[in-house]
């Protein structure tokens, strides 16, 4: 599976569409136009080990909610993922069997590698 999960209204998810240079046999998903669903978000967790993995502690919802002073269990991450898409650390690149979350350069940086040994 070759897919790319993002917001479309992201600046920074957006660049780095634009940088990894993705072609056509990626499905894109802009997660606010076209929710992910429990099965998508299962097999990500599949493939990071955990949803706290997946799950975004910068999104504005995380201090709003005061989720900072709570207890969270892997449940709670996935319940709140699915609830708002926004609790998705973004972008996920899926490449086969290889899984790239976040924005940080290195993990952008892997996955250009990882898209041009593909090709």
């Amino acid at each position: 599976m070759k897919k790319f999960y993002f917001l479309s209204t992201c600046n920074t998810c957006q660049r780095i569409l634009d940088h990894l240079d993705l072609g056509v046999d990626f499905e894109l998903q802009d997660i606010k136009k076209t929710p992910i669903t429990s099965n998508q978000l299962k097999q990500l967790k599949e493939l990071s080990g955990s949803y706290e993995g997946l799950f975004s502690k910068r999104a504005k919802l995380y201090k709003e909610l005061g989720l900072k002073e709570k207890f969270l269990d892997e449940n709670d991450y996935k319940n709140y993922i699915l609830e708002h898409y926004t609790f998705l650390k973004r972008p996920v690149l899926v490449l086969d069997e290889q899984l790239f979350i976040g924005n940080s350069p290195k993990v952008i940086n892997s996955a250009k590698t990882a898209i041009l040994n593909e090709k």
